[in-house]
C-alpha cells in the first residue's frame, strides 16, 4: 500500500525526531534521508524511529571502529564505548602473537552482531576470530559481519560451541557480556529495554552473572600469558576483577574518559596449567 501523505522535507524529520526526544535529531534526520530510497520509505522510517525502534536497526547498520557493521532487528545495537574492548585487544595481541609464533587467536563471547570480531578481524594481519553467542538472530547477524576463512561463528550457550582444539590456544578472549543488574533494567532507555535482546542487557542480581561464568571458563582456553577483556561499568569494574582474580588471573582496570568505557583485562599466569 502506498503511503498518500506527503513527502517529508528535512525540516519535518527533524522536527518528528525532536519531538520524539532524539537527541542528536538532525544528525538522524541525514541518516534516515540518506538511506532512505523513496518518501515512503522514509516516512516508514521515521515512524519507526518515532515508535521507539534503535536507529541502527532502523538503518541496518552501525558505525563501529570505522566500519559499518550489519544489525538486524531485535540485535543489541554495539556501543561506542565497546571500542575500548577493540583497542586493548589490538594492543594486546602483537604480544600474543609473537609469544605463539603462530597467527593470534581470539575469541569473541556473547558477540551479538559479531561488531568486536570483525574490528579485530580488520585491525590484525593473520587473527582467527571464533565469536559465539546464544541468540540465533545474534549468530545469524554476525555471519554476516565477521566473514572470510578467518572468521568464525557459532551457536550456544557462552564458550560451550567452542572447538575443543581451540583449548589452552587463545591468545585473547573478549566478552562484552551483559552486565546490568536486573532490577535496574526498567531504567534503561525504551530502545534499548524494549527493542533489544533481555539476554544481551540482564546479568542477574548483580548484573556480574555472567561476568562469573566468563572467568570460570577463560582458563580453559587461555593460551599461557593469554588475556581476557571483560566491558563492565566503572561502578562494577572493581568486583568483576576480583572475580577474575578469585579465579587465577591477574586483572586490572582500563577506563577511557572520552569513549565513557570500562575494560576490565586479565593476564593468565604462564606458569599455571588450567584443570
Amino acid at each position: 500500500m502506498s503511503d498518500a501523505r506527503a513527502p517529508l522535507s528535512t525540516l519535518d524529520v527533524v522536527a518528528l525526531l525532536r519531538a520524539a526526544g532524539c537527541v542528536f535529531a538532525e544528525v538522524e534526520a541525514d541518516l534516515l534521508l540518506a538511506a532512505a530510497r523513496t518518501p515512503a520509505e522514509l516516512a516508514d522510517m521515521v515512524d519507526r524511529r518515532v515508535q521507539g525502534l534503535p536507529l541502527e536497526q532502523i538503518l541496518g547498520w552501525a558505525e563501529f571502529y570505522g566500519l559499518r557493521i550489519l544489525v538486524d532487528p531485535g540485535v543489541f545495537v554495539p556501543r561506542r564505548r565497546t571500542e575500548l574492548v577493540v583497542r586493548q585487544a589490538i594492543a594486546l595481541a602483537p604480544d600474543a602473537a609473537a609469544r605463539a609464533g603462530a597467527p593470534t587467536v581470539v575469541v569473541d563471547l556473547c558477540c551479538g552482531s559479531g561488531a568486536v570480531g570483525a574490528a579485530l578481524l580488520a585491525a590484525l594481519d593473520g587473527v582467527e576470530v571464533h565469536a559465539a553467542d546464544v541468540d540465533p538472530v545474534a549468530v545469524r547477524c554476525a555471519r554476516r559481519n565477521v566473514v572470510g576463512p578467518r572468521g568464525h561463528v557459532y551457536e550456544g550457550d557462552l564458550d560451550a560451541p567452542l572447538p575443543a582444539e581451540l583449548r589452552g590456544r587463545v591468545d585473547v578472549l573478549v566478552a562484552n557480556a551483559p552486565y546490568v543488574p536486573t532490577e535496574e533494567i526498567r531504567l534503561m532507555p525504551p530502545e534499548a529495554r524494549i527493542h533489544e535482546p533481555r539476554t544481551a542487557l540482564d546479568g542477574g542480581a548483580d548484573g556480574l552473572d555472567v561476568h562469573r561464568r566468563v572467568a570460570q571458563a577463560a582458563p580453559r582456553w587461555l593460551a599461557p600469558g593469554g588475556h581476557v577483556l571483560i566491558e563492565t561499568s566503572e561502578r562494577q569494574a572493581p568486583r568483576t576483577a576480583q572475580i577474575l582474580a578469585d579465579n587465577g588471573l591477574v586483572p586490572w582496570v582500563v577506563t577511557d574518559d572520552e569513549l565513557d568505557g570500562t575494560v576490565v583485562v586479565a593476564t593468565w599466569p604462564a606458569e599455571l596449567t588450567p584443570t
